[in-house]
């Protein structure tokens, strides 16, 4: 029997099961008498709907419907929500970008659903779909963001002129402007954060049911957590009690942000099966995923950054124009205000900081949160804007770096932008950082590289993440009939190893062996509340929940041994996993008490039972940081970048399973080079189709194109939570793109090149080579300061 202690590396438990394919994923999930459902989709970036006709559709054999915009309305059904309110500098409130489950009037981007068509099979709802008449009236469609707020471009919504949704700022601009005016330096620069498509392992799907005669709607989902979905589907769209939906999440493929929110598909299965009195099931196809999908990043980003003559970082100052697509999905506002911003102080000691954040709606597929969720954009600029300062005043960028970080004695430490910083010592691993990834030796690696005819860079980012999600969390434990012990959990697993993890606290906390642990999660029937995953908040949330329940159970299982060992319970003690009469050797094991207890209770007889449940306030986020070290190989006859070493420092605080941990950084770290080297979301300008609509245009980073990823884990706990946990989750995709960009810019520094956008791909490194080029000595996108 398995007891594992914290801080070990336990492989994850889950794996067995997902390895043999027994895992059940939304697409697994049949239902007696279902039918299937099928989205389609406009063609056209930008188009008034005219007519739809449906009477062919209907016709053919096996069809029983075909829904358009105009039965939505018609059924009183409500919007798809966005959930963020925000006021604009001038205190008006953001404009509205009205959503309903099937496009109205208008279609807005390549994707959007316009009818959904339910048939006995999915050939037949494709049949169908393609006899279905609609009539475009095709609009001028405008999808480039650096240009979508000049005059006379195509508007995508009415009530939002010049295609700005929301012109929000934080911080304090007089103090700002004043540090910035009295400066010995300042360094500006424009990057950009290139949109990203999500593209997880398991596509997004649904099977609705609904039962006539209680009223009650039953959905299974990949979601991110079956709470927000269940309460956004009945209070926003169906106007229903939220005890008339119950949402089951099951094993889920891959989330990374983009599976948190209520989607137009899901509200279409609830709806069509309540119709037609059968379960209705859909399921995204690849390319379909690439139209419909969240996507993510999509930000033009002016910073500023005011130094004065001793290189001490004074203020900084930034002007964002971030990209929401053709609607405001759930939390978009949010991503490049509240959440982006937080972590522009970075570990870095500004007196003060300004931001502009300008919301740009366009005719392309809505954006939302993606790992890291605005904290990758604002990391990403501060770290290239310290190695451009670096270069324009000629200090070193390490010394550059470590002058202006924070020290751990100055610890609590708030930024300018209101964050509170428990804990940390950038310095200690900064320092790690350098010695493991060798840094002093990198000249003779250089020399190397040239004697053999390419060019080699080096290039640092240090990172700041900030946690994020709901401000408690619930956890219950229950003792089943089969001798497991339940571990119900408010949080959803994508794929992280949260099984493994909430099994080794109960098993650390209760002294229960691992295999006798059972992880619960996803039914919002059998676990009433939860904040779900996002943010990279699961562990130190759910962790704190379960430390609260397990203090409960031993609490009750005291009262339970002095009921079946015939003592007062101030006398039972507890120690790894016995309950025992102190200063004896009269005791019995949790397990067998709980299986006694069932069985007295059974029995008719008056018993304490060990089950508990509490709900956890979860009063703080936490801090994640960590120093990513990308050394490079560029070939100069063809650009292309190879990552010859790639060193992470991290400090997540207490390391609950290191294996896991690493786990979490590969994985980021991999899409963080995706998003640098590769991946590219291009439109089409005059038409707004999607010209990377598939994994044959869309380039995500292979086994073969990534280093070895080198982690070391610095453990500094947390003082805000009884773990000392940070989170994990999203570290890896925060610090690897500037990391790997400053390498590149280092590689090609030789030959005048002093910056280049992402995603840094051979033909864009290649162009910046060809001589006289001076596209990329300066940014490719500029804008101008922020205006009084």
């Amino acid at each position: 029997m398995a007891k594992f202690g914290l801080s070990q590396p336990v492989r994850r438990i889950e794996d067995p099961r997902l390895l043999k394919g027994a895992g059940r994923y939304t697409d697994d999930i049949a239902a007696p008498g279902q039918v299937h459902g099928y989205v389609l989709r406009s063609p056209h970036a930008h188009a008034r709907l005219l007519s739809i006709d449906t009477a062919a559709a209907l016709a053919l054999p096996g069809v029983h419907a075909v829904l358009t915009g105009q039965d939505w309305l018609a059924e009183g059904l409500g919007e798809i929500p966005c959930a963020i309110p925000l006021k604009n500098r001038d205190g008006s409130p953001r404009a509205n970008t009205p959503r309903y489950g099937l496009a109205v009037e208008r279609v807005r981007h390549v994707g959007d659903p316009v009818a959904f068509i339910v048939a006995d099979s999915l050939a037949i709802a494709r049949d169908a779909a393609e006899a279905v008449l609609v009539d475009y009236d095709v609009l001028p469609a405008c999808t480039d963001l650096a240009t979508a707020m000049e005059p006379g471009q195509p508007q995508v919504w009415e009530g939002a002129p010049n295609n700005t949704c929301f012109d929000w700022e934080t911080g304090d601009r007089a103090a700002t402007e004043a540090l910035f005016a009295q400066a010995a330096h300042v360094t500006r620069l424009t990057v950009v954060n290139n949109r990203i498509v999500v593209a997880s392992m398991e596509g997004r799907a649904a099977l609705a049911e609904y039962d006539a005669t209680s009223g009650k709607f039953t959905l299974h989902a990949g979601t991110q957590g079956s709470w927000l979905v269940k309460n956004l589907l009945a209070n926003a769209v169906f106007h229903l009690p939220p005890e008339k939906f119950r949402v089951v999440t099951p094993d889920v493929g891959g989330g990374f942000g983009m599976k948190l929110y209520l989607y137009a598909e899901y509200a279409l299965c609830c709806w069509a099966a309540r119709k037609l009195g059968r379960p209705v099931k859909w399921t995204s196809e690849r390319m379909e995923a690439f139209q419909s999908d969240t996507q993510g990043r999509a930000n033009i980003t002016l910073g500023e950054l005011a130094l004065d003559a001793e290189g001490k970082f004074l203020a900084l100052r930034t002007r964002n124009i971030a990209d929401m697509g053709g609607y405001l999905s759930t939390f978009a506002p949010f991503i490049p205000t509240g959440a982006g911003t937080k972590v522009l102080a970075s570990v870095y000691g500004f007196r003060a900081i300004y931001a502009n954040v300008l919301g740009v709606l366009t005719h392309t597929v809505p954006v939302d949160a993606y790992r890291g969720a605005g904290r990758p954009e604002s990391n990403y600029l501060v770290e290239r804007l310290i190695d451009a300062a670096a270069q324009e005043t000629g200090i070193d960028r390490i010394a550059l770096r470590r002058r202006n970080m924070v020290p751990p004695s100055a610890m609590p430490h708030r930024t300018p932008v209101g964050q509170n910083y428990d804990s940390g010592d950038f310095a200690t691993v900064l320092d790690a950082a350098l010695a493991k990834a060798d840094w002093a030796g990198f000249a003779a690696r250089r020399a190397a590289s040239e004697a053999a005819g390419r060019r080699r860079g080096i290039g640092m980012a240090y990172y700041l993440e900030a946690t994020g999600g709901d401000a408690s969390e619930r956890a219950e434990l229950r003792f089943a009939a089969d001798g497991m012990v339940e571990v119900l959990v408010g949080t959803q697993s994508t794929g992280q190893g949260h099984e493994t993890a909430y099994a080794m606290i109960t098993s650390h906390q209760l002294g229960i062996p691992i295999e006798k642990i059972r992880v619960v999660q996803g039914d919002s029937d059998a676990i009433p509340t939860g904040g779900g995953t996002g943010g990279a908040r699961s562990l130190y949330s759910e962790g704190t929940a379960l430390l609260a329940t397990a203090a409960t159970v031993i609490e009750k299982g005291k009262q339970a041994a002095g009921e079946a060992l015939e003592a007062a319970p101030a006398d039972i003690e507890f120690t790894a996993g016995r309950f025992s009469i102190a200063g004896t050797d009269r005791g019995i094991g949790i397990l067998e008490l709980a299986m006694t207890q069932r069985a007295r209770a059974a029995r008719g007889e008056a018993a304490t039972q060990l089950d508990a449940a509490e709900v956890a306030a979860i009063p703080a986020h936490t801090f994640p940081n960590g120093c990513h070290i990308a050394e490079v190989e560029v070939d100069p006859e063809t650009g292309h970048v190879s990552a010859s070493r790639y060193i992470v420092v991290d400090d997540v605080g207490h390391a609950l399973n290191p294996l896991i941990v690493r786990g979490q950084v590969h994985g980021g770290v991999a899409q963080g080079y995706g998003q640098a080297l590769m991946e590219r979301t291009a439109y089409d300008p005059e038409t707004g189709q999607l010209l990377s609509a598939s994994l044959n245009d869309y380039a995500l980073p292979r086994a073969a194109d990534l280093p070895e990823i080198e982690v070391e884990l610095m453990e500094i706990p947390c003082e805000t939570n009884p773990l000392g946990v940070k989170g994990a989750g999203e570290a890896g995709a925060v610090g690897s793109p500037p990391a790997l960009i400053n390498a590149v810019i280092d590689a090609l520094r030789a030959h005048g090149v002093t910056h280049i956008d992402m995603p840094a791909t051979p033909e864009t490194i290649w162009r910046a080579l060809l001589p006289g080029s001076g596209a990329t000595a300066a940014p490719s996108r500029t804008l101008t300061p922020i205006p009084a």
